[in-house]
């Protein structure tokens, strides 16, 4: 039986794209061959039925839905939590308080540590600084200094795209430490089949083409752009329905700047499935995606996306054959290929047919095996090098 102690801040299942992609792992544990402690900030008391510790946190101010774990306040605690339990390997989802805390114990105590790299914070900081530009430099500079001291201390790091692999080894992470772990799909959630255009019409009341952009309603997400593409849509005079879907600090700021935009809030996984597969076409110019789950979502539901050329989500797109792909802050260039779509009901169906394609090749049970596989294999290769160490 491996032990397995698993370290993230937050661990609630819907919250993020970060974690879905942990949940996909977590309700696919076999506990004949494996062993959890969970210790996180946020999320329910018992996750399932695995050992769980939850510690103190405090909100993020720039990030008010987010929160940081202060493990320096249970530190005896953990440390006891941790003996009992004895883990074999170290699983840290970011370079966190918490992460770096798990870091010193697993390098401590010779224990190997698996991270997965969920969110390219460099690139959120010029728009969490917007308004004090002297800082982005000396920001961007400390954020990449700890990133790297992080995940150079790490014996394997999953990243989804090769352009993050890229990104990360100009940086200055070791790119030996890297390995492409793509993230997965639920194909039986996500689903052309899931269309249904009598409760679209309920939604909308009426029946025009529809323009969807799915995510978290935060600035760095590029909603400048978003906006602009609704403007110019608007000058177009092109009967359509622009729907947002998500939360977040910038709710009521696009309120203000789409103000005959559909804001529907966070839907959950059913209605969102609906949403995609119901809607005509899908929009998304961020471009500071580590991966781009919504991407890969809309493929699934047969939805044609056009999105930004920048960030992980680019990798998903093959221009011109299951999408398109525009420059990131180009609005003109989002709405010349939504109206070319818009007027072209084969090059919509194509479109989506090849991304749907795409997306069956994004299975979760085959992604799952390769991280189960790899926690035996570093298990095994940590026996090998203590029973070396001890020889020598």
């Amino acid at each position: 039986m491996i032990r397995v102690a698993f370290f993230a801040e937050i661990m609630i299942p819907d919250f993020d794209g970060a974690a879905r992609t942990i949940f996909q792992l977590v309700d696919r544990i076999d506990k004949n061959r494996f062993e959890f402690l969970f210790i996180y900030g946020t999320g329910p008391d018992q996750i399932q039925d695995f050992e769980c510790m939850k510690i103190p946190s405090l909100s993020i101010p720039i990030q008010q839905n987010y929160t940081m774990a202060i493990p320096a306040l249970v530190d005896q605690r953990i440390r006891k939590r941790l003996q009992d339990f004895n883990p074999d390997i170290i699983h840290i989802a970011t370079p966190s308080l918490l992460g770096f805390y798990a870091q010193r114990y697993a390098l401590k105590n010779q224990k190997p540590v698996i991270s997965i790299y969920h969110t390219h914070f460099v690139s959120y900081i010029d728009y969490y600084l917007k308004h004090f530009s002297f800082l982005v430099g000396p920001t961007k500079k400390k954020i990449i200094q700890t990133q790297n001291k992080f995940y150079n201390n790490c014996d394997k790091v999953y990243v989804p795209t090769t352009s993050i692999v890229s990104e990360l080894t100009k940086m200055g992470i070791n790119p030996t430490l890297m390995q492409i772990w793509k993230r997965g799909i639920d194909n039986t959630l996500f689903s052309p089949n899931k269309k249904d255009e009598n409760w679209m019409a309920e939604i909308t009341g009426n029946n025009h083409p529809t323009i969807l952009f799915a995510s978290r309603l935060v600035w760095e997400k590029n909603l400048k752009t978003l906006i602009d593409i609704y403007s110019l849509l608007k000058q177009q005079s092109i009967p359509l329905n622009f729907i947002v879907a998500g939360d977040g600090s910038a709710m009521d700021a696009c309120r203000q700047s789409m103000p005959d935009a559909l804001f529907l809030g966070k839907l959950n996984h059913n209605d969102l499935a609906k949403l995609y597969a119901s809607s005509t076409l899908f929009v998304f110019p961020s471009h500071s995606e580590t991966y781009g789950n919504v991407v890969i979502e809309a493929m699934a539901s047969a939805l044609p996306c056009v999105i930004a050329d920048g960030g992980g989500s680019a990798d998903l797109v093959t221009e011109g054959v299951n999408g398109f792909k525009c420059k990131p802050k180009d609005a003109a260039a989002f709405v010349k290929r939504i109206i070319q779509l818009l007027r072209d009901k084969q090059l919509r169906n194509d479109i989506g047919n090849a991304g749907l394609q795409f997306s069956k090749s994004m299975d979760w049970n085959s992604l799952a095996a390769v991280y189960f596989e790899e926690l035996e294999q570093m298990c095994m290769d940590a026996a090998d090098s203590m029973i070396k160490f001890q020889a020598g």
